[in-house]
Formats: C-alpha cells, sequence, structure tokens
C-alpha cells in the first residue's frame, strides 16, 4: 500500500493535492500527484491517461507490489471510471473518494440548463451531470473502495444545493451503494482535502480498509 496516487479535481492541477502527499508521505506512503486533463476533456479521457500511467508504473513493481489510488472530486470519478476499463485491476489495493460526486453534479446540471455553451467548452463538467454519470457505465469492483464527503457549505455556489453539500457536492451524492465504508467529515469542498484529519482517514482506509 505505500505507493499512492494522487489525483485532483476539476479545473485543478497536481499541486492542488500537494498537503495531502505531504501529509499522507509523513505516515510512510510514498506519494505521487498526478497531472489530468480535467477541463476540456471528458471523465473518459483522464482514465485512459491513468491507465497508461500503470502501464509504465507496474513494470517497475515488484511481483506482490499494489498502487493505491485517491482522488479529490472529479479525481474520484476517474478512479471508478478507471477501475470499471482497466486491465491492471489485480494490481490496485485499496481506493478514497474524497468529496466525489459519484451521484452527478448539481451544479453541472444547473450550468447545462442556463449556460449551455459553457458544456461544449468543459468537456469534463458535461461528464459530471447526472444524467451522463449513467453513461460511464462504472462497475462496483474490487478493491475496496472507503468515500469521505464533507457538510460544510462555505461556498456560495452551495445555496444552490437542496440537501446537505459541502459548497460544491451533495454529501448524497458521494454516497454510492458497493462502498466499503463512507463517512462524513465537516469541512467544504475547496479545503477537505487539505485537512489533517482527513489525511489520518485516507491512510487508514489505505492501510485498514475501514475509516473506524
Amino acid at each position: 500500500m505505500k505507493k499512492v496516487l494522487l489525483l485532483h479535481g476539476f479545473a485543478r492541477k497536481n499541486s492542488d493535492m500537494r498537503v495531502l502527499g505531504d501529509l499522507l508521505a509523513e505516515c510512510g506512503l510514498e506519494c505521487t500527484l498526478l497531472d489530468l486533463p480535467l477541463t476540456y476533456k471528458p471523465v473518459e479521457y483522464s482514465a485512459a491517461v491513468l491507465e497508461k500511467v500503470l502501464d509504465e508504473l507496474i513494470p517497475r513493481l515488484k511481483a506482490d507490489e499494489k498502487v493505491s489510488l485517491v482522488g479529490h472530486s472529479t479525481g474520484g470519478l476517474v478512479i471508478r471510471k478507471f477501475l470499471t476499463d482497466t486491465k491492471h485491476l489485480d494490481r490496485v489495493n485499496r481506493c478514497v473518494l474524497i468529496a466525489a460526486p459519484n451521484g452527478g453534479s448539481r451544479l453541472a446540471d444547473l450550468a447545462g440548463s442556463y449556460a449551455r455553451f459553457s458544456l461544449g467548452i468543459f468537456q469534463t463538467l458535461k461528464s459530471l451531470m447526472t444524467a451522463n454519470i449513467p453513461l460511464l457505465n462504472l462497475l462496483d469492483t474490487s478493491p475496496e473502495v472507503g468515500a469521505i464527503a464533507g457538510n460544510n457549505n462555505n461556498l456560495f455556489l452551495g445555496r444552490w444545493l437542496r440537501s446537505e453539500n459541502d459548497g460544491r457536492v451533495e454529501v448524497q451524492s458521494v454516497y454510492y451503494e458497493g462502498l466499503k465504508d463512507f463517512i462524513v467529515l465537516p469541512y467544504g469542498h475547496m479545503d477537505i482535502h487539505y485537512q489533517p484529519e482527513t489525511a489520518r482517514y485516507v491512510y487508514r482506509f489505505l492501510r485498514y480498509g475501514t475509516f473506524q
């Protein structure tokens, strides 16, 4: 479980995962921060990029060595799409999804309703629409997956969401049947992956398969 790939969210860069990577490194994990095209390309494209990363990484691993995956926001959806399609499933340890819109994003839906032109430009955003999530054909596969949601609605756009949320993603959207474990933390979408408490829960799940 020592090797961990960290995936950022929509319209971000790998630097957004640096704090979490440093916190996990203090626990003895070897973290690699990936840079994914999560602005103008659909989620499927980034999942294919992740597949190529594993193509190159696996030959350098020991025979019994596996890789863990941790994704924030849209990065979590990339992980799920990767797990659905990959030929490397047996080389993946456990995965943690942080504030990932597994059920879709109502804010993306609003963008589709009031600014449809934006979806033609921001293909990643189009992937996040609730009507488009089923098109990803996401499967519940081994390895074990845990999810962390936030419920501190400290962002303006969160006021447009009807249920408990982190300012971007609703708690109910983070949860899905098939998760090994699920926990809600009192943080917002833009800072949940910067928190030492979040890092402790990520480490615990990667090592033990539970947040408890």
